[in-house]
């Protein structure tokens, strides 16, 4: 019986132990103190900064990706088959428009021609004199027109002859580099043997597609400006010809631009990082990007007014690197909140503690 309340009075002390230590310890006055202190921080305004919005003007800009295309390309190749008896072109090296590249065998050709010349020539003799002889009737008009006609024979043998030898030389049809070529001297020359290609890349062309949504903003003589991979300048680039017709599985527009390249730092078939202007806006309100917060069917942005935070939902449009257009919801002069945006309820109590005008 002793023990059992030797047992009784240790339980009863262990009990008024855990009570004290819980409600009247120092360690309990703490707990209350930082319970009581976070209720209160819960309950008080929301540090934030602000920035007063007003009208600006805004240039409408897009970035898109190209493709840099020579201004003219062409693969040379022989309108005649026969051996190659001269080639006068380096590869890489600069042509000038009917600058001779490659020759053909014509020395057959050639002793035609000078046969047909001298046989021109006699014809040419015999009308010269039949024709002072019709003058003076001593001929018949017949005769003189059998000669004349014989004269004119000839010389289209001779034109035709001059024909065929001009094919059997390949000249540049315009100025630009030559490239690497396919053919040795010596070699067999036909019509489907490629010789080098020949490019023209000043002005280069830049191809770009812009979507259908700004087409009634592109017009020729826009301004484009571009960087390339291979170079840190910046190009720039003006419109000069709009495809009539929209692609029909993008629903984008092609466009094309010429750019200077006088130190030849653009090449064919290099990719453009382009950024194109399409318009300016004269009058818009323009907000930091982390202002606005999306919603399932509009946008909101929170507005300090009195004290508090007031949610106002807004339209956007035109997007940049860091801000949004507001083309309705704001005016000029109210104050958007840009920051503590995560911890706002609508009502809730603000402290600013940074105006950005």
């Amino acid at each position: 019986m002793k023990t059992r309340y030797v047992i009784y009075t240790l339980l009863a002390l262990l009990v008024a132990f855990l009570i004290y230590n819980k409600f009247f310890s120092k360690h309990a006055e703490e707990n209350k103190m930082a319970t009581a202190g976070k209720g209160k921080k819960k309950n008080g305004p929301v540090s934030v900064n602000v920035m007063i919005v007003h009208d600006t003007a805004v240039v409408n800009q897009i970035d898109i990706t190209g493709t840099i295309d020579a201004n003219e390309k062409v693969s040379l190749v022989s309108q005649t088959a026969g051996a190659i008896t001269g080639i006068y072109f380096n590869e890489g090296q600069r042509v000038s428009k009917g600058q001779l590249l490659v020759k053909v065998y014509n020395q057959d050709l050639q002793a035609s021609l000078l046969q047909v010349q001298a046989q021109m020539a006699l014809a040419k003799d015999i009308n010269r004199r039949n024709k002072i002889l019709v003058e003076k009737e001593a001929i018949s008009k017949e005769e003189y027109e059998t000669s004349q006609s014989s004269y004119n024979a000839f010389k289209a043998q001779a034109d035709n002859m001059r024909a065929q030898i001009s094919r059997t030389e390949i000249r540049a049809p315009f100025s630009g580099v030559i490239g690497l070529r396919s053919i040795s001297p010596g070699g067999y020359l036909s019509p489907t043997t490629p010789i080098a290609t020949l490019v023209n890349i000043d002005p280069a062309k830049v191809t770009f597609s812009v979507p259908e949504r700004y087409l009634p903003l592109i017009k020729t003589g826009s301004k484009v400006s571009f960087t390339i991979e291979s170079s840190q300048d910046k190009f720039a680039a003006t419109v000069y010809a709009i495809e009539p017709a929209l692609d029909a599985t993008s629903r984008t527009i092609t466009v094309r631009a010429k750019a200077p390249n006088p130190k030849n730092l653009l090449t064919a078939g290099a990719f453009a990082k382009i950024n194109l202007t399409l318009d300016q806006i004269p009058k818009t309100i323009m907000v930091p990007t982390e202002a606005v917060i999306p919603d399932l069917k509009s946008s909101k942005v929170y507005v300090y007014h009195n004290g508090v935070a007031l949610a106002k939902n807004v339209k956007t449009d035109l997007r940049t690197d860091t801000k949004v257009q507001i083309v309705d919801g704001l005016k000029s002069g109210d104050s958007v909140v840009v920051s503590g945006l995560i911890q706002i309820r609508p009502k809730a109590p603000l402290k600013v503690l940074k105006v950005i005008k």
